[in-house]
């Protein structure tokens, strides 16, 4: 193991060597261009849940329609177990009521 002598890399990433502290940082540029996509894709689905609400309760139903809540949330459930759960609640509060 090459003991690193740049303690600024290992400082910002907790690794030891200089090899660790590049596919760290590597790998967190890769997160966050992942995290800019998981943004963007959920504005798009508020978006699109803005349009479904609108349509709903032009029509005189109500804005939100809790079975399908409930396949969304089972869906996520069963996709990532039950911390899916939660992050689809989540989703589903952040395009809630946004006509």
């Amino acid at each position: 193991m090459t003991v690193t002598t740049d303690t600024a890399a290992t400082s910002d990433t907790g690794a030891r060597t200089d090899e660790a502290a590049s596919l760290i940082g590597d790998a967190r540029g890769r997160i966050d261009t992942l995290d800019d996509r998981i943004i963007g894709l959920i504005q798009e689905r508020m978006a699109v849940s803005a349009v479904i609400q609108e349509a709903r309760v032009a029509s005189g139903g109500r804005r939100v329609n809790l079975s399908r809540e409930m396949e969304v949330l089972g869906h996520f459930r069963d996709a990532l177990g039950k911390p899916g759960t939660a992050l689809a609640m989540t989703l589903l509060e952040l395009c809630r009521g946004r006509i």
